[in-house]
């Protein structure tokens, strides 16, 4: 079974479904749904729309370098039957599939770590802005300690360093 790409949004178009359009110049062009087809039609850059995967690789927001990309590709030509052949295919297709949520996840971790720094970093803020507030003396004098810390350290301190 060939599975083809969608020439707009880049998502899986199985046999029997999406449309199929031949330009003049014999070039074709296989669309999921309707909605890419539209877009198509309209001259759209797939870049700049943003639910499509040419949008999300451009943006860098998904992971284009993968091996495991390369090994979907090859599978996509048709083969004779082979009982043998057919269970190692599909074992070594779960297992790409496993590697590739492994990388997903760590992609994901890693593009969140910075976010997640940020939001610290403004946690911390609204604590010190908000200090008076707070009813624990212990907690107010170490959240006191901490800006006194960061008043110390000036950027001419870290030139000279």
């Amino acid at each position: 079974m060939r599975l083809e790409k969608c020439y707009f949004c880049s998502s899986t178009v199985y046999p029997g479904h999406g449309i199929t359009f031949v330009r003049n110049d014999s070039k074709v062009f296989r669309f999921c749904r309707s909605k890419c087809h539209k877009n198509f039609k309209m001259k759209r850059n797939p870049r700049k729309v943003r639910w499509t995967k040419a949008f999300r690789r451009a943006a860098g927001k998904e992971m284009t370098i993968d091996a495991t990309f390369e090994f979907e590709k090859r599978r996509n030509i048709p083969v004779r039957y082979d009982r043998n052949l057919m269970q190692t295919t599909v074992k070594a297709m779960q297992r790409v599939h496993e590697i590739r949520k492994r990388r997903e996840r760590a992609h994901f971790k890693n593009r969140m770590a910075g976010k997640r720094d940020q939001e610290r970093a403004q946690d911390i803020k609204e604590l010190q802005r908000g200090v008076e507030l707070i009813s624990s003396s212990t907690l107010k004098a170490k959240i006191l300690a901490q800006k006194e810390e960061k008043k110390t350290v000036t950027p001419m301190d870290m030139d000279q360093s």
